[in-house]
């Protein structure tokens, strides 16, 4: 089943796909530009994952150290980073190189601590599709994210569906793709995750307690290039969802 939360005539509500856009749970059919989507489920703690495809990591290769040795590379976001599907994320005018990062996100179903890998995936209840802007010229420290590159307000787009674990198969074998103003710039498959979800949850669980609405942005492949303002991202995760989100300058945000 996919869900989403939309706001619309003055109230929140849940919606369903339709063919003719979305219907909400009280059985009005709506077109997408009709609704305000949010992100589709009550966010918990975000957990972000960088360099979790070994071709992003070569992609960056002059930028960072990293070994195939090293413990995932994990930060926190917080929740004013977060905009739903159809929303608008600015683009400082300043910088020289920001790009798109499109992600699978896990969302965690049921408390996890000290977690063994074989029993991971029980705690996972469900997936969406995840966009994680990022501004290069902001990293210190070889590539490990500091805030002005990772927390920043409505960088990281979520949606537009939730989508039950029950219903996707192996979220080990999803490809996923990245269109900037209708071309495709990215292309990978979460097969080539260097950490899969198992390992990431018997990781995370075993220093720190998992909470249902928790999520785990997994990483993005190679593909990211520099974006602009006024142009369209798409973010399409097969059996998931398409992402759409558009990049606005400063003087939308009064700045």
């Amino acid at each position: 089943m996919k869900t989403a939360r939309v706001a619309y005539a003055g109230a929140l509500h849940d919606a369903h796909p339709h063919a003719q856009g979305l219907e909400l749970a009280d059985g009005r059919v709506l077109r997408e530009h009709d609704v305000v989507w949010l992100p589709p489920f009550d966010v918990g703690t975000v957990i972000a994952l960088g360099l979790n495809y070994a071709d992003h990591a070569k992609e960056l290769a002059k930028e960072l150290t990293v070994t195939s040795q090293d413990e995932p590379l994990v930060f926190l976001k917080g929740p004013g980073t977060l905009i739903g599907h159809r929303g608008f994320t600015r683009r400082p005018a300043g910088a020289v190189f920001m790009h798109y990062e499109c992600e699978l996100a896990v969302v965690i179903g049921a408390t996890a601590r000290h977690v063994r890998r074989a029993d991971a995936m029980n705690h996972v209840a469900g997936y969406t599709v995840c966009n994680d802007y990022a501004v290069r010229d902001y990293l210190e420290n070889w590539y490990r994210p500091n805030l002005r590159v990772k927390n920043r307000d409505g960088a990281t787009v979520l949606g537009p569906w939730f989508v039950d674990a029950a219903d996707v198969p192996d979220p080990h074998a999803l490809l996923l793709r990245t269109l900037v103003n209708g071309q495709v710039t990215q292309q990978g498959s979460t097969a080539d995750f260097v950490n899969d979800i198992p390992a990431l949850i018997e990781y995370l669980s075993s220093f720190m307690t998992l909470q249902a609405g928790d999520v785990i942005l997994t990483g993005t492949p190679d593909g990211v290039v520099n974006v602009n303002a006024g142009d369209e991202v798409v973010c399409e995760i097969d059996g998931i969802g398409r992402l759409v989100n558009t990049l606005v300058g400063d003087t939308a945000f009064g700045r």
